[in-house]
């Protein structure tokens, strides 16, 4: 059962920035016997895949297709250290199934923390053109490895809520294969792992598991592998309350990603359950990280209205993650919610300006 899973985060990654040139000499250090290098990232930084297993059941997975989306490249990097520490759950993992994984796929987004590659090219949107040589070498993996799942690893925004109260922790998607979001029998194959997963973390994680928008993106590669033939899963790790380093969704992510795996050694292709996808909520769009309520501005007039800060990520000369609140947006902000609010109701807007500016690092306080 899930509540017994004996999680334990690897020491030697303990934040989320993970410098590719650490993970790289982690992994050749550690790992040489079952790691190859499958190619090169536009600026000529290896993408490194590790073997594991040599069950039946063929399972290819990638991280960090955008660069700032470390969560899976920690999980599955915790899962090693768990699987070290137990090798009893190894050892039964690895003779069912043979996992490929595709450490940081986009490690120049990685290194500066940025979604797209060098020439900011979304790799995620690149499926048809190729145009990005990391597009290139995952399609040329999984294409060519005859794979019965595929894990197409991410994190999602704070701004997501199951069900407008609590933060969606951890979301799934069994992508479409066509615009009209027929429910294939590849689908349903990715349904039934999505069940699987939230049948057993449904009570450890209550209200906080919800499905993406399955909205067809014809150039994703998710989409397209569904539709080249290959059940493929969508996780998405994201906010938990009071956990802007994500270090609570680091573990629920490693505990689903284990769970994944077991799923899909154990369905071997099997639609079993898959219904219970549906009863998944789907995400909603209803948080920002932050609004102040009844802001009275230093106007002519009088002026009383809410502002909303999200905090950007930010990565320091010192290679270290930062916060910097940025204004995200200003007005009636009565039809959105924070995951903190302050009520200003009765306090000075203490400003070198008159009002908040759109977009750029908050400057005022509230006294």
């Amino acid at each position: 059962m899930i509540d017994t899973f004996p999680y334990c985060a690897n020491q030697n990654f303990p934040e989320r920035y993970i410098l590719p040139e650490k993970l790289f000499s982690y992994l050749q250090k550690d790992y040489s016997d079952c790691v190859k290098e499958v190619g090169q990232s536009s600026l000529g930084k290896p993408i490194y895949m590790m073997t594991l297993g040599n069950g039946e059941t063929k399972v290819a997975g990638w991280s960090q297709m955008h660069g700032n989306e470390s969560t899976a490249t920690l999980a599955i990097l915790d899962l090693l250290t768990i699987f070290e520490k137990h090798p009893g759950l190894r050892e039964d993992l690895w003779e069912l199934i043979q996992l490929d994984f595709i450490f940081m796929l986009n490690p120049d987004g990685s290194e500066n923390w940025t979604r797209r590659n060098a020439y900011d090219i979304d790799i995620n949107r690149d499926f048809i053109r190729d145009s990005s040589i990391e597009m290139r070498v995952l399609k040329s993996v999984v294409l060519n490895g005859n794979y019965s799942y595929l894990l197409n690893l991410h994190d999602q925004r704070s701004i997501f809520s199951t069900d407008g109260v609590h933060p969606a922790t951890l979301s799934f998607l069994a992508p479409s294969e066509n615009a009209e979001r027929d429910i294939t029998e590849n689908r349903k194959k990715s349904m039934a792992v999505i069940a699987a997963i939230y049948t057993q973390m449904r009570q450890i994680l209550p209200n906080r598991i919800a499905t993406y928008t399955d909205e067809f993106y014809p150039t994703s590669c998710g989409d397209n592998f569904m539709k080249a033939g290959i059940p493929s899963v969508l996780f998405e790790g994201g906010f938990y309350e009071n956990d802007l380093d994500r270090k609570i969704t680091r573990q629920y992510y490693t505990q689903a990603l284990y769970l994944a795996l077991k799923a899909m050694a154990l369905l071997k292709g099997d639609t079993c359950n898959y219904e219970i996808y549906f009863d998944i909520p789907q995400n909603k769009e209803t948080h920002f990280d932050l609004i102040y309520r009844n802001v009275k501005l230093n106007t002519a007039f009088e002026s009383i209205l809410d502002i909303a800060v999200q905090y950007k990520e930010i990565v320091d000369k010192n290679k270290n993650l930062t916060y910097q609140p940025y204004v995200a947006e200003v007005g009636d902000l009565s039809h959105k919610k924070g995951w903190k609010e302050i009520d200003c109701s009765n306090k000075k807007f203490i400003s070198t300006t008159k009002f908040p500016k759109l977009d750029a690092v908050v400057d005022f306080r509230i006294e």
